[in-house]
């Protein structure tokens, strides 16, 4: 089952009743180690689930020898916790963008070889340098995605909110009482309510901090559950009526098997932008096959074959001219210009300030 994704399960979803442990894939055993299988050449790669081709790992393998042995995790934060102490032996992981920059500062990743990645001039020109990680030196991009509001149109519709357009659906309101589901992610979800409150999501002052926490604990008893990213599946399941998703696992469930009854959209405030970006961690096993890795994930047909499985959009201009007019004017993959205009990248904004977020949320979910 190398490379195979679950269906149904969504990017950042399952795992978490098993830990690290490989989805269809011998990890139980421990990653493999440089002389692990004798002289056999391996890539451990550290990824969200549904976040790959289905035949990307084994079109590597024939085009290169080395196999991909793919593991996965549900967060940031878990990714981070894995590696903190060491790293127990991954090539590739897959971090969002302000993680990037909180792994190199803590130097839990190391510099690209980009004579290695002859494919990085295959991004777009925006995504050739980044905020984040000025020069790209620890990084390239994988994907960039938004979060915005999955939902039912037959429930929105009978509670006269055809399109729930406003973070208030979510974060301020007793309309969907036990029939919404927020993400897990602290940070992200902080920085939601301060784009509802109209303030930049970076450097959120204390005031509206302690406002956010008083609006959220306020709105507890009407949310049915914190995700850990599988909020389309209790949305498909019927669980829930909305939900605080991403684009491409929205996209995943609009286009599958009675796909038609789902929604997504953008909020009238602006969103929070994030990317998912390819790093190397500080004492991989096997650099050279993780750059070569790295580099064949930015190959042309190699990434049109993954993003047409993740329906994320992609920061590849040789993929994007490969992709049909179903995916480049898919209004779940690509929100309207005037929307995005609105939204923000997160910045990394210090370890004490992460912490924070995580004792808000920590009392949030306990009241």
């Amino acid at each position: 089952m190398k490379g195979k994704l679950i269906r149904g399960a969504s990017r950042r979803s399952i795992l978490q009743q098993f830990g690290a442990a490989a989805v269809g894939i011998s990890f139980a055993g421990g990653l493999s180690a440089c002389g692990g299988r004798g002289s056999e050449r391996v890539v451990n790669f550290y990824n969200w689930d549904t976040y790959i081709g289905p035949t990307t790992l084994d079109d590597f393998q024939a085009a290169t020898g080395a196999r991909v042995e793919m593991s996965l995790f549900a967060t940031n934060d878990e990714l981070f916790a894995r590696l903190r102490a060491g790293n127990p032996g991954f090539d590739v992981i897959v971090p969002s963008n302000e993680f990037v920059t909180r792994m190199s500062q803590a130097q839990m990743i190391q510099e690209l070889d980009r004579s290695k990645i002859p494919n990085f001039a295959n991004l777009l020109p925006e995504f050739q340098d980044a905020a984040f990680d000025p020069g790209r030196r620890y990084s390239v991009p994988y994907t960039w995605l938004v979060l915005g509001i999955g939902y039912n149109k037959a429930a929105c519709a009978a509670k006269g909110v055809p399109v729930p357009n406003s973070w208030r659906y979510l974060f301020d309101s007793p309309t969907f009482t036990q029939r919404i589901a927020l993400l897990s992610e602290s940070a992200d979800l902080i920085r939601l309510c301060a784009k509802y409150q109209g303030i930049s999501l970076n450097g959120i002052p204390d005031a509206n901090l302690t406002s956010i926490e008083q609006m959220l604990i306020r709105q507890k008893p009407h949310i049915k559950a914190f995700h850990e990213d599988d909020g389309q599946d209790l949305l498909a399941s019927g669980e829930i009526d909305i939900v605080l998703e991403y684009n491409g696992d929205m996209a995943q469930l609009i286009a599958g098997d009675g796909g038609d009854q789902f929604g997504f959209v953008v909020p009238q405030e602006g969103t929070l932008i994030n990317s998912d970006c390819l790093c190397i961690p500080t004492g991989a096993p096997h650099v050279d096959d993780a750059h070569a890795f790295i580099n064949y994930l930015l190959d042309a047909e190699a990434g049109q074959k993954i993003t047409e499985e993740i329906q994320y959009p992609t920061p590849n201009a040789a993929v994007a001219d490969l992709m049909g007019d179903a995916y480049k004017t898919n209004p779940v993959i690509f929100p309207p210009a005037d929307l995005m205009a609105k939204s923000e990248y997160g910045a990394f904004e210090g370890d004490e300030r992460s912490r924070l977020y995580e004792e808000i949320f920590t009392r949030i979910n306990a009241a």
